[in-house]
């Protein structure tokens, strides 16, 4: 799924937001998306990303923009640069963009992307069965600004 980069900004559906840093737009119930994002808070050194809950009104319409299914919200987005990214590609680029020795998952891209996808689509199939679900992720006052809601 293809989109000219920043082609939420010319879509009404899509509030606008503040897209000057790379973003991460998570299922916030799901126990492994909420997970990452906690990891991606203390590994983030360089506080280059912030996060949005899928379940926020400009989460569910970034999925709806990019076609994807609201109710299950079965990958992230990374929105960099006005371009979005999905599944294994965008799980990918989120890891390295922590940095050293983080960035070595990028030899993950050696994969062929129909099997890193297919790998990536079977857990996020399974999620909530293997990890449930929690209420959504409260941020702590200090990562607060880190979000957007």
């Amino acid at each position: 799924m293809t989109r000219a980069a920043y082609s939420y900004r010319n879509d009404p559906a899509v509030p606008a937001f503040a897209d000057d840093q790379p973003l991460i737009v998570f299922d916030g119930e799901c126990v492994f998306c909420s997970g990452w994002v906690k990891f991606a808070l203390k590994h983030d050194r360089e506080r280059r990303y912030r996060f949005l809950a899928a379940q926020t009104p400009l989460g569910a319409a970034l999925y709806r923009h990019y076609g994807l299914n609201e109710r299950d919200y079965e990958t992230n987005i990374l929105i960099e640069n006005g371009r979005a990214f999905f599944k294994s590609d965008g799980s990918i680029r989120m890891v390295a963009g922590l940095g050293f020795p983080y960035s070595l998952v990028r030899l993950f891209r050696l994969l062929p992307r129909r099997a890193a996808d297919a790998l990536y689509e079977f857990i996020a199939r399974n999620r909530l069965k293997i990890a449930g679900r929690q209420s959504c992720m409260v941020p702590t006052a200090e990562q607060r600004s880190r979000f957007i809601t």
